[in-house]
């Protein structure tokens, strides 16, 4: 019997002092940041969001620069086409014309279409190297103000003012990043 209760003793001694620290959690001490206004306004943000705009404008202005020559050409081939006599096929050359005017759209969007991917990259690359930069920032601003809690603002119901660390976040982001690369590096070329 002594047996027996040996064991069951030596299991609740080792239950009973887990299951005591395992309730031992600090009252939490929350933090509140608005990320969007962090993002919108730290100075690495600002400028990379300029870039991007004007990636966007020039993106812009390609398919302006593009679209007007083919529209153009577009219509005087339809025109031509329309002035064939019904159920006469078209001549060699226009076909001819046809096939240019068809690799040329085809080209063109595939420009455009690698210079909207690389935009879409170049943010994707700006985004990784803020929150690359915003992890250890939450953690000064947090051990600064006495924080074992940090919530964004977006996902709290009401708040009050003496809790929101906004000001520390954006101040500790642009001392850790004064500035950003915009051009995401080259992709690697795939595997055969």
């Amino acid at each position: 019997m002594k047996i027996l209760l040996l064991p069951a003793a030596l299991a609740a001694s080792v239950i009973a002092p887990a299951a005591a620290s395992a309730q031992a959690i600090p009252p939490a001490t929350i933090a509140v940041v608005d990320l969007d206004k962090v993002s919108s306004t730290c100075n690495a943000c600002r400028t990379a969001q300029a870039t991007l705009q004007g990636q966007v404008n020039a993106l812009k202005a390609r398919e302006t620069a593009l679209a007007t020559p083919l529209q153009t050409e577009g219509r005087s081939i339809q025109a031509t086409i329309d002035a064939l006599p019904k159920g006469q096929e078209p001549p060699a050359a226009l076909q001819a014309r046809i096939k240019t005017f068809q690799t040329k759209q085809q080209a063109g969007a595939q420009e455009l279409q690698r210079q909207q991917t690389q935009i879409q990259r170049n943010q994707a690359y700006i985004s990784q190297q803020i929150s690359a930069k915003l992890g250890p920032v939450y953690q000064q601003v947090m051990t600064r103000r006495g924080a074992n809690l940090m919530v964004e603002v977006g996902t709290t119901l009401a708040s009050g003012a003496a809790l929101d660390v906004t000001n520390d976040v954006l101040a500790g982001l642009n001392a850790a990043l004064p500035s950003v690369q915009t051009t995401a590096p080259a992709q690697a070329a795939p595997s055969r």
